[in-house]
């Protein structure tokens, strides 16, 4: 009677162990690249500053070329 007890359970256990599977699949999805769009603003600050700089020599010029 021990020995069918022992064949039982190592039987038992035995399909246990079997009848647990871990199956992993994992799908790679192709990448998609989409063009970026950048949209910059420049400040015009500097320019106008150096117009300003600049300017009295412009003026300087003009009278220059005016009065020959």
């Amino acid at each position: 009677m021990r020995k069918w007890i022992i064949i039982l359970s190592v039987s038992v256990i035995t399909l246990g162990t079997l009848s647990c599977q871990m199956r992993h699949a994992v799908e790679i999805a192709p990448v998609e690249v989409k063009p970026i769009h950048i949209t910059i603003d420049v400040n015009v600050r500097i320019d106008r500053a150096l117009d300003d700089f600049f300017g009295d020599i412009d003026k300087v010029e003009d009278n220059i070329q005016q009065n020959p």
